[in-house]
Order: C-alpha cells, then sequence, then structure tokens
C-alpha cells in the first residue's frame, strides 16, 4: 500500500535507494541529528560518514508503510530487506522536519 510521505521525508527514501552519501545528507539541515544503532550522528558531515558506512557494509531495500504524528515527530514505519543480521525486519523512523530539510532522525526497531 502506498503512503504519502512529507516531501523531505519521501526525498530521503528516494536517495536511501542510491548508494550516494551525497543525496542523503542533502536531505538533512546542516546542524541536523541523525540516531541508529545506538550511535549519534551530528551535522552534515558525520551523517555523510554514517551513510558511507552503513553503505559499505550493507545492500537493502527500505518500503515505507504507514506514517503517524507521535510528540511532535513524524513516525514511518518501513520494512527492511538486505543482507543485514535479522533481515527482514520492521523500523521506525522518527522524523523532525524544519521546513523543506530533516533536522532529525532516530531510526529504532
Amino acid at each position: 500500500m502506498a503512503i504519502e510521505l512529507p516531501k523531505p521525508i519521501a526525498g530521503y527514501f528516494e536517495a536511501d535507494k542510491r548508494p550516494s552519501a551525497e543525496a542523503i545528507t542533502a536531505c538533512f539541515t546542516p546542524a541536523a541529528v541523525v540516531r541508529d544503532e545506538g550511535h549519534t550522528y551530528a551535522g552534515r558531515n558525520a551523517i555523510r560518514r554514517w551513510k558511507d558506512q552503513s553503505s559499505a557494509k550493507y545492500n537493502y531495500a527500505a518500503e515505507p508503510f504507514s506514517i503517524a504524528d507521535e510528540d511532535g515527530r513524524i513516525v514511518v514505519a518501513c520494512h527492511l530487506v538486505g543482507d543485514f543480521p535479522g533481515s527482514p525486519v520492521d523500523l521506525r523512523y522518527f522524523f523532525v522536519l524544519n521546513g523543506e530539510k530533516i533536522a532529525e532522525l532516530e531510526i529504532v526497531s
């Protein structure tokens, strides 16, 4: 089932389909923060390294299947299938937007 995502979030998932860390980085504000797998990445340079490292380790496809608002954050549930341990898995992506960019992203299982 296709869901309608806000433009910055749709752009993030489109960029995530490509191996380009630059495409992902462009989705974020300069001072954005990403939390994933127990680590925090602050700023575009750290976010670029996060994407480079995860792309080098794993191949995956992400399919968003639901969206909700929770405590001021946009929560997108997503089904991931790939060559990572525990695949397939459903994850929740918690987004905070600032205009047309992502200011915060937290990815949790």
